[in-house]
């Protein structure tokens, strides 16, 4: 097994060159490493749950705008999640680097740069793609039940993935970035059908501020944005076949849930808006759990 040291925020994290054959040998189990992902030229940092036992749930956890996948760890607080429920966390950097971090390329909508991505841009659709190819092959993975999720531009991302890779995710869940779609061109108070085609079902729970002044759930914002998080969710019921939309009703923690059901393919639509929260973490990441693992590709 080869080593190597990456500097990354500051601290020196290890890269481990994960040797095929034998059961999975990610890291020490409770333990967060970066590992490199075959022959992509690219890594991700991995937590590897004490409980892990051969081929295991894998939750994506895809960073902001700007960001890194260590910041998002440090973020998001589901690492713990991890060790408690016993799924694998991997939490990779965007494609595309700026001069404060990474951001995801989600082909036709512009960056938080102002630019729209292009062919010589890194295809973060296809590596995570290989990424699970490569887990699975080293019995790591359990290719039934990958999910993503992600804050912001990774929420964004965990949609596209949703729309575009419906055949390698069985659930996912944005955090202050759900979208069905691009913007239409012709009217982007509405997202464009063209460009968010899932092959299956795709079962959704979404997490989003009240007071979100980046990604407003009343839509507008940045170009990226546009229509209102009700309009995405209403979407994703329509590429379910939902059949039965659920009142909306406040849970005991304040928070705000409504959705849908009685879809296509057992899969669910649920939105819960925190009402006094902004552009920031703020899933219930046991909730979220919950949600994803009932679910099956």
């Amino acid at each position: 097994m080869r080593r190597h040291s990456l500097g990354f925020a500051g601290v020196a994290l290890a890269v481990f060159c994960v040797p095929v054959a034998g059961a999975c040998t990610l890291g020490t189990p409770g333990t967060t490493r970066r590992v490199a992902i075959g022959d992509t030229g690219r890594s991700m940092l991995f937590h590897v749950p004490g409980k892990l036992r051969g081929s295991a749930p894998l939750v994506f956890l895809l960073h902001g705008s700007n960001g890194n996948g260590a910041g998002i760890l440090a973020q998001s607080g589901l690492e713990a999640t991890s060790k408690r429920n016993g799924f694998l966390l991997a939490a990779p950097d965007g494609g595309i680097a700026t001069d404060k971090g990474y951001v995801w390329n989600i082909p036709g909508v512009p960056t938080v740069t102002g630019k729209v991505p292009g062919p010589e841009d890194a295809d973060d659709v296809a590596f995570l793609g290989k990424a699970i190819d490569w887990l699975a092959a080293r019995g790591c993975v359990d290719r039934r039940r990958v999910y993503a999720t992600g804050l912001s531009g990774g929420g964004r991302m965990s949609s596209w993935l949703g729309c575009v890779a419906a055949e390698r995710f069985a659930a996912i869940a944005p955090v202050v970035g759900l979208r069905a779609g691009n913007p239409s061109a012709a009217d982007p108070r509405f997202p464009d059908p063209a460009t968010c085609t899932p092959s299956k079902p795709m079962p959704v729970i979404a997490f989003a501020g009240g007071k979100d002044a980046t990604n407003p759930i009343q839509g507008g914002g940045a170009g990226y944005w546009q229509y209102p998080m009700r309009t995405a969710e209403a979407r994703w019921a329509d590429l379910n076949d939902c059949r039965r939309a659920l009142v909306e009703r406040p849970l005991e923690s304040g928070v705000t849930e409504r959705g849908y059901a009685d879809c296509r393919g057992g899969a669910e639509v649920v939105a819960r808006i925190v009402p006094g929260a902004g552009h920031e973490w703020v899933a219930d990441n046991e909730a979220m759990w919950s949600f994803l693992a009932r679910h099956r590709r």
